[in-house]
């Protein structure tokens, strides 16, 4: 478990106190991950930003409940998680599709006037295609296994940490994080030229 820093533990007391620049700098330390964990559940640019939103609401009016016996982290992970778990019951049976998505733009060509050390097309084509694959496959685990993958491989949770985000035995979240390695294993296998 990581170690409370000294500085947040103060900007979460000034959060506490009512002082609003607080808590407007404690969001914008924390939102990009955690629009970046609520893309990676919802695969939805626009759901993500209503998680993002919905999920600072309820930090605002739960911060006074905040005790620390936790990293900051580990409890706002886990209001991400519920907030998208709450989404996800009241929209299960809505399909929704993005206008967005259907957008077609112009393509234009630029000729290279400096040598660059960024990837050549063909390297970041095949990155591009690697994530996508990976993401893809990661969007068909279930969520309880998707979860876990994304706290402990992109947000860069421990064990202890999740199951606290989870309430799950350490046990539990060590059984479910391997079985949706395997799984996840089992459906890249088709693409392993990639990996």
């Amino acid at each position: 478990m990581r170690l409370p820093d000294p500085a947040e533990q103060q900007l979460i007391a000034r959060c506490k106190a009512g002082e609003r620049s607080a808590f407007d700098e404690l969001i914008r330390q924390y939102e990009k991950r955690v629009y970046n964990l609520a893309y990676r559940l919802s695969a939805n640019y626009d759901d993500a930003g209503d998680i993002t939103v919905d999920t600072f609401m309820r930090v605002y009016q739960a911060i006074g409940l905040f005790r620390g016996d936790a990293n900051f982290s580990t409890w706002l992970f886990r209001i991400v998680t519920n907030v998208y778990l709450d989404r996800r019951k009241k929209t299960r049976n809505k399909i929704t599709v993005s206008l967005e998505e259907v957008i077609e733009l112009e393509e234009s060509t630029v000729s290279r006037q400096v040598e660059s050390d960024a990837p050549g097309p063909e390297e970041e084509a095949e990155t591009n295609e690697r994530n996508s694959v990976l993401e893809s496959a990661i969007m068909t685990l279930p969520d309880y296994q998707r979860l876990m993958v994304l706290l402990y491989h992109t947000e860069g949770l421990s064990y202890e940490e999740i199951a606290e985000v989870l309430s799950l035995p350490i046990g539990t979240v060590k059984s479910r994080l391997n079985r949706a390695r395997l799984l996840l294993r089992e459906r890249l296998q088709a693409r392993r030229e990639l990996f």
